[in-house]
Formats: C-alpha cells, structure tokens, sequence
C-alpha cells in the first residue's frame, strides 16, 4: 500500500513538473477560447430551480484566476437542495490548476466513508467515467459525484487531466479545464442507489449544457 502510494505521487509529481515545463514552453501562443460566463448558466433546469451561493474574497483568492458557479438546485417534491459546483480555468499555465475534491472536502470537513467510480451514460454524449464519493460530518451523509471536464472529454481521474492538459497544449495551444461536481444529501435511511437516480437525472441536463461555458 505504502509503495503504491508512493507511486502515485511519483507519477503527479512527475506530470505536474511535465506540465509546466510544456506550457511555459509554449510562450505566448496560448489561445484563450470565447466562451459564455458561468454566471449565465440556467437557473431552471427541468423541475429544478436554482439559487446561487457567492464565494467568498478568501476562497476565490485560494482558487485563483477563473470562473466559477456555486448553486444549489431545488425541486417542490425534494426539500433538500442539489448542489452544483463548476470551477472553470481559462489557462493552467501559471500554476493556478484545478483543486481535487479529494483535498479541499476534507479542509471543509467532510471525511470519505466510500469511494470508486463509475460510467455516466447521458443523453447527448458518449460515456464518460466519475468519481462516487460518500462524505460524511456528524452525523451528515452527502453523495458526492465529480469529473473533470475539457474540450468535451470527461476524465475522473486527476492524472488523466494532466496528461490531457499537455497533450492539448501541444496539439491545441490551449490549457483550459474545468471541474464539475455535484452534491446531494443522504436522507435519513436512504441507500446510495436511490441517492444515485436522484443525481442522474440532474446529471443529463448538465451534461448537454457544459460546451457552451466549457469550450469545446
């Protein structure tokens, strides 16, 4: 476990200092796509309607350059919101790269009771794995389900979105990613499977949504 563990540092050390070296190489032919801002994302989406939570000066000063949506989305029939979050980076060039849910859900403290993952098979666009967290505080459950998502590719792995991120630099000139990731809560007796089908649903009319805030 420890030796494996030290592998998977190797190889995000290994690809971080990879991708830096290619995108300061790339000097300053980075091509910065138009793109429609996050702040205009709809608010009805289906029966869910939504209401945004600003960041705070702190947290965006954390998460640094780029655009980025905090809004729970609520049905009549469901009292507990469904939370959306999409940070999304104009350019990863300087460092400013998308933070893991891995590491900042714990600094909220949130603590991961269950993890793996699974294939999104959404209308409008082919399968796509991501990652399934259950988080836990108190006596509070939360379903988490994240991806990483750019150019119209969804990765749930963090090493696969650096090892895109050179690979489009080179090929594209661009270092643009997002993260999305949407929570909901684990009401009282609830399995994780009924959870799931509550998020799917949600899940679909995001998805055809992403390339108009995410360019293509």
């Amino acid at each position: 476990m420890k030796q494996s563990g030290t592998l998977r540092f190797v190889l995000a050390a290994t690809l971080i200092a990879l991708t830096a070296i290619v995108l300061q190489a790339r000097g300053r032919t980075e091509v910065i796509p138009s793109r429609l801002p996050l702040s205009s994302f709809p608010a009805q989406l289906g029966n869910w309607s939504g209401k945004d939570i600003p960041l705070d000066k702190d947290t965006l000063d954390v998460l640094g350059p780029g655009d980025f949506l905090v809004r729970d989305y609520y049905t009549a029939d469901q009292p507990e919101p469904t939370n959306l979050y999409i940070a999304y980076f104009p350019s990863q060039r300087a460092g400013d790269t998308i933070h893991s849910p891995k590491n900042c859900l714990p600094g909220a403290g949130w603590a991961p009771v269950e993890n793996d993952r699974i294939t999104l098979v959404l209308p409008g666009h082919d399968p796509f794995p991501a990652n399934r967290y259950v988080i836990a505080k108190g006596g509070a459950r939360q379903l988490v389900l994240y991806w990483y998502w750019a150019h119209n590719r969804g990765v749930a792995s963090e090493y696969w979105a650096k090892f895109y991120l050179v690979k489009d630099s080179i090929r594209m000139n661009r270092s643009d990613g997002a993260l999305v990731r949407i929570v909901t809560p684990l009401l009282p007796g609830e399995t994780l499977g009924a959870a799931l089908q509550r998020l799917l649903p949600f899940a679909s009319h995001i998805v055809p949504l992403l390339d108009d805030y995410i360019p293509r």
